[in-house]
């Protein structure tokens, strides 16, 4: 029998980028386990109803948005409004069990985000600040969508340990300063956050074509993250003993929504503090970033979930390095978050956390 799938609830997930919703049309997507339908009306409004009819069981992300606003059920003409009661029945009277489950949603930050916890606790206060997003020009932002298979934890784990970028993307992001250099990882509140500072050293592939063959960089690399899976990636570098303060600042973000155990909505978007009116460097940013995820980050993580199987992450006691207590550290983090939810509601979550980031001889036991 399948383990139960447990996850932060009481949150809010990113659903989708508001650019793809346009007025008067469906989405359907999956959320933690749950099938939902998100839709625009024609005046711009978003809702998200769950996708199935109470009629017949279809989704309801086959039917139609209507001029009034309403979702009809593309099978028998059911109408359910933004709370989810049916509004319009042709076969009969409209009945109280003429319903389907109805999410909190908002827009911010050119986004579209979900609710799938207690509606009564949805809060706008409690989305995390991403208001850089929305400070960017058109000509210094760049936006993107891929859909993973492999467990949301793996794709956060790929962005808090930078070291991957030496041996996965050599010919681009690497170079070997991130393994040379020791992460400074600080837990402040529902944060963590994972700074690379690397002094002196070789400039990646990437950036050795502006700087020039022999250049020697400082560069300061930040990852942020806070729950459900937050990331934002601050990174700026100038030749070495330039004050950081002379050089630009790249700004991206990572968002990633679980859509199943072994399946996720990876979200990402970059900005820069610097040629905010260079839209050719700006296209160029975004040709290089997509192709760079899509053809060397996803089928990697989608090959270690294919390794994996169904197990969990604990359980086949994984060798943990020096390298990966930032992810560590999030993971027990986001666990604890999951287990305080879960036990305010009378459950209990069913696996265990590490006691200790370090190297583990063979045969040593977590605490």
């Amino acid at each position: 029998m399948e383990k139960p799938r447990h996850y932060l609830r009481n949150c809010w997930y990113m659903a989708a980028w508001e650019s793809e919703l346009a007025p008067g049309e469906l989405l359907p997507r999956r959320f933690l386990d749950e099938p939902v339908v998100l839709f625009r009306t024609y005046e711009g409004k978003v809702a998200a109803l769950s996708d199935r009819c109470p009629h017949r069981f279809v989704p309801l992300s086959r039917g139609s948005v209507t001029e009034d606003g309403t979702l009809a059920c593309g099978y028998h003409g059911l109408r359910f409004g933004f709370g989810g009661a049916c509004v319009y029945n042709p076969h009969g009277p409209v009945l109280t069990k003429m319903s389907v489950r109805s999410y909190p949603v908002t827009e911010a930050y050119r986004a579209v985000w979900i609710w799938m916890g207690d509606p009564e606790l949805a809060d706008r206060k409690a989305l995390r600040d991403l208001s850089f997003i929305d400070d960017a020009p058109e000509t210094a932002f760049s936006c993107g969508y891929l859909h993973g298979k492999g467990n949301y934890q793996l794709f956060v784990d790929n962005i808090l340990d930078l070291t991957h970028t030496d041996y996965l993307h050599p010919d681009t992001l690497g170079g070997g300063a991130f393994t040379r250099t020791r992460a400074k990882v600080e837990e402040l509140g529902d944060h963590v956050s994972i700074a690379w500072h690397c002094m002196n050293e070789t400039p990646a592939p990437l950036m050795q074509q502006t700087m020039g063959a022999g250049a020697r960089v400082d560069s300061w690399t930040e990852v942020d993250w806070s729950a459900p899976a937050i990331m934002t990636l601050c990174s700026s570098a100038v030749p070495t003993g330039t004050p950081r303060a002379d050089g630009g600042n790249l700004r991206n973000v990572h968002i990633m929504t679980p859509e199943t155990n072994r399946t996720t909505h990876y979200f990402y978007a970059s900005t820069r503090d610097f040629s905010l009116h260079d839209a050719a460097l700006n296209e160029q940013l975004a040709q290089t970033r997509s192709a760079i995820f899509a053809t060397e980050d996803k089928p990697m993580i989608e090959a270690q979930q294919n390794r994996m199987g169904e197990a969990d992450f604990w359980e086949m006691d994984p060798l943990v390095l020096r390298i990966d207590e930032g992810a560590v550290r999030v993971r027990r983090r986001l666990e604890q978050l999951i287990s305080d939810e879960q036990g305010a509601a009378g459950a209990s979550v069913p696996y265990a956390t590490p006691a200790m980031v370090g190297t583990r001889q063979s045969g040593q036991k977590r605490g």
